[in-house]
């Protein structure tokens, strides 16, 4: 298992999402509730998808989209109401059906790292829900996506999973 990135590390990633917990998001033990970390982390995953061309009009026009294959979840510390937070996405690497991310949640009311979520993702034919190779153009935005993600330090992947070779 690698270590954890500090927030500094995490910063060299553009916010996907910032926000402030708002009360609803607490559970019985008055921090954010389980849910709402993997919410958090999975959205912002989706918007960098998104943001590489596989959006609603991808699945809608293209009959093609992303399923999670597999999750890892580490929860670093609680936010609680009205702390401020971040969420940061790395694409980690890819293979011609397969996407493997990390995302973080930093804590940014106490400068740390609060939660990282890395997934692994299969593009999938909507029509024959099989696994499919990612289009030119989406396997291009991908890879200038993951050069641009490149950074001088390892994700803290959790060695269980990734892209099979």
């Amino acid at each position: 298992m690698s270590t954890f990135p500090t927030v500094e590390q995490v910063l060299e990633l553009p916010a996907v999402t910032e926000r402030t917990v708002p009360a609803e998001y607490l559970d019985e033990n008055q921090h954010m509730n389980i849910g709402h970390y993997l919410e958090l982390a999975a959205r912002a995953l989706g918007r960098v998808c998104g943001q590489s061309g596989m959006d609603q009009a991808y699945i809608d026009d293209r009959r093609l989209t992303i399923f999670t294959a597999e999750h890892h979840l580490r929860y670093l510390g609680e936010l609680r109401q009205d702390d401020e937070l971040s969420v940061h996405v790395q694409l980690v690497e890819r293979s011609s059906k397969a996407l493997h991310a990390m995302a973080y949640i930093l804590d940014r009311s106490r400068d740390r790292l609060a939660f990282t979520f890395e997934a692994v993702l299969v593009h999938v034919g909507m029509d024959t829900r099989r696994p499919e190779n990612f289009p030119a153009d989406v396997a291009a935005a991908l890879d200038e996506r993951l050069a641009r993600h490149a950074t001088g330090w390892a994700p803290p992947v959790c060695g269980a999973m990734g892209i099979r070779r």
